[in-house]
């Protein structure tokens, strides 16, 4: 026969017991006092021998109960295993309701304990052993709604990892936060104010009980009313106002950037359920994040963000005007041809690098990835204050930076600007955001045109003419040319450090 085993660990066994033993120990005590010297006992023949006897089976009682109470107490704690679904749900049951099953067995005690002491001092006075019993069930109650609230404390650990898997679900046989509280406002209020009441009835219905006896009667009913009501109430709140204060601390956290905070779901009523849901809401908000960086990585972060502005996808888009760069490899297909694929997508990956930071750091994006080559716009989706010169800044940075960082290849660089159609193409269901107008083909013409000249950058001269007086004076206008595909003449321009030298320059050179 397979043997049984603990839900909890020892530290908590341990707690556990020490709970149960003092705030057992401790109410008994209490009552005992109560019972003895405070409360009326009405005529007794010999008041001495009632009290020693009642002391002596008092601690006999305690001796008896209080290792039937461990070891039983014990035993709701143990099962003996079985299918894993069956074995996790027993044990999930077992540790939610640990405390309810350890108040059982108190409450058991106390009763059998009240039963006996009634039993035992009937035989002096029916007055006496009501007023004994009463007072011990009165005990009885608020000692273990204290335990009741302490053993809760002590489980949480534990039932934060059998709630970890199954998260509590509304659907529960638990209390809830309503019929909790009420549960220990009776606790911790009504119980003592019922034993004040029964007192004043006990001096109504006898009316031997001296004034002075009454109102000592009356303070140490309401004394001990008063500690054991702030002990149940203290320890309800905590228990509402802990979770709460976790959650509130978490989304603290969120509000900061921190999307890996997470609550640790230890309680079985609905604050159970609100810091489950609040696992639940911080994960969603990771994946959305998760999915938002990967649009922004295959779109442009720009794009994405005007995309999550927008809400509505509309088709279609508006004349802006725009700086656009284009870059392209020579030579792309010998080194496909001379070279293995996982060498060249390395090397692509190198270069691409390269462009994406040196765009991203001019306020433009890269709008597509056309095999070997790059599109690049500047002044949208975002406006910017000088697109052309942001392109054109950008340009001469990639071919120095790609000249020095990616030295295995080599790649032409065209820059254009002027007014383009930005905006999303192609259908609801698949479209992507670009620009479409004489800027894009100009700028793809003149990176074929690039491949072929020192420094391997040409511009047209709008776009320098459109650029800021900084970055166009470092610029050099040249010839005028046709490019392919194109009936308009562009006159090219280019870095003023690979510019030719100017013909009055190079007579005097050739003078000297």
């Amino acid at each position: 026969m397979a043997r049984s085993r603990w839900v909890i660990d020892w530290p908590a066994r341990v707690a556990l017991a020490s709970v149960v033993v003092f705030a057992n120990v401790g109410g008994a005590a209490v009552v005992f006092v109560l019972a003895a010297w405070v409360l009326p006992e009405g005529p007794l023949p010999d008041p001495t021998r009632v009290r020693v006897l009642n002391l002596v089976a008092f601690g006999a009682y305690l001796l008896l109960a209080l290792p039937i109470g461990l070891v039983w107490g014990a035993r709701r704690f143990r099962m003996r295993p079985g299918e894993p679904d069956a074995e996790q749900r027993r044990e999930r049951r077992m540790v939610l309701y640990g405390p309810l099953r350890l108040v059982t067995v108190q409450a058991v005690l106390w009763v059998l304990g009240a039963a006996v002491f009634v039993l035992l001092n009937l035989q002096y006075s029916t007055r006496l052993a009501i007023s004994v019993g009463e007072t011990i069930v009165l005990g009885g109650i608020t000692t273990c709604a204290l335990a009741y609230l302490l053993s809760e404390r002590i489980l949480r650990r534990t039932a934060a990892r059998v709630l970890a898997a199954h998260p509590p679900r509304p659907r529960r046989a638990l209390p809830g936060i309503v019929v909790r509280s009420l549960l220990f406002w009776a606790l911790g209020t009504g119980v003592p104010v019922v034993g004040l009441m029964l007192a004043a009835v006990s001096a109504l219905v006898y009316s031997d009980v001296p004034a002075d006896r009454l109102a000592v009667i009356v303070l140490a009913i309401g004394g001990t009313a008063l500690g054991a009501g702030l002990l149940v109430t203290v320890g309800a709140a905590r228990a509402v106002a802990d979770p709460v204060n976790a959650v509130r601390r978490a989304m603290r956290r969120v509000e900061h950037g921190e999307l890996d905070a997470t609550v640790t779901v230890y309680d079985g009523t609905e604050l159970g359920q609100l810091q489950s849901g609040f696992n639940t809401m911080v994960a969603g908000l990771r994946e959305r994040e998760r999915i938002r960086d990967l649009f922004g990585r295959h779109v442009g972060r720009e794009v994405a963000r005007a995309a999550a502005a927008a809400g509505e996808v509309r088709l279609g888009g508006e004349v802006r005007r725009v700086g656009v760069l284009f870059v392209d490899l020579v030579g792309s297909t010998s080194l496909t041809a001379e070279r293995p694929p996982e060498e060249v997508v390395a090397l692509l990956n190198r270069f691409f690098a390269v462009v994406v930071e040196v765009v991203e750091e001019h306020g433009g994006w890269v709008n597509k990835f056309e095999g070997d080559a790059a599109l690049a716009v500047f002044g949208a989706p975002v406006d910017g204050a000088d697109p052309a010169g942001c392109a054109l800044a950008a340009g001469r940075v990639l071919a120095a930076r790609l000249a020095a960082e990616v030295p295995d290849v080599a790649a032409g660089i065209g820059i254009s600007a002027g007014d383009a159609v930005a905006g999303n193409v192609g259908d609801v269901r698949r479209f992507e955001y670009t620009v479409i107008g004489d800027p894009v083909n100009e700028a793809a013409r003149l990176t074929d045109l690039a491949k072929t000249v020192s420094g391997r950058v040409l511009a047209a001269a709008r776009a320098v003419d459109m650029a800021g007086a900084d970055e166009a004076a470092r610029w050099e206008l040249g010839d005028t040319t046709v490019l392919r595909g194109r009936t308009e003449p562009t006159r090219l321009a280019v870095p003023a450090e690979h510019a030719p030298p100017r013909r009055d320059e190079a007579a005097t050179t050739g003078s000297g």
